[in-house]
């Protein structure tokens, strides 16, 4: 698990980069298909990024929840709402994902205090 997600995102990112430049094709898609997931429909932005923090912590994804608090954050989203999320990830995914919801507030916190 990591402690600074924004740290965490720069990281990816760098090699995201390094990845896309090796396959466009894939990560062009890849992106197409997330821009897309998160466009506003039935449900709004907001909620499709509280829905995305959730799935990360009960998948364990430490590079998810670090986009996630961080989309979570930029839509506007208030840490009562992350919480309720984040119960519903502990219940889906178990006692690990207390610790992985643990450093998704912390992430979201890291994220509202730097804007």
């Amino acid at each position: 698990m990591t402690s600074d997600f924004q740290a965490r995102i720069a990281e990816i990112d760098k090699y995201a980069a390094e990845l896309k430049a090796l396959i466009p094709d894939a990560l062009n898609a890849f992106g197409g298909l997330s821009k897309a997931a998160r466009s506003a429909g039935a449900l709004d932005k907001k909620t499709k990024e509280l829905l995305a923090l959730a799935i990360s912590v009960a998948i364990r994804c430490d590079g998810c929840i670090g986009y996630h608090a961080r989309g979570a954050h930029r839509t506007g989203a208030t840490r009562q709402e992350i919480a309720e999320a984040l119960g519903v990830a502990i219940q889906m995914g178990g006692g690990p994902s207390v610790n992985y919801a643990a450093d998704a507030l912390r992430a979201f916190d890291q994220f509202h205090a730097n804007a």
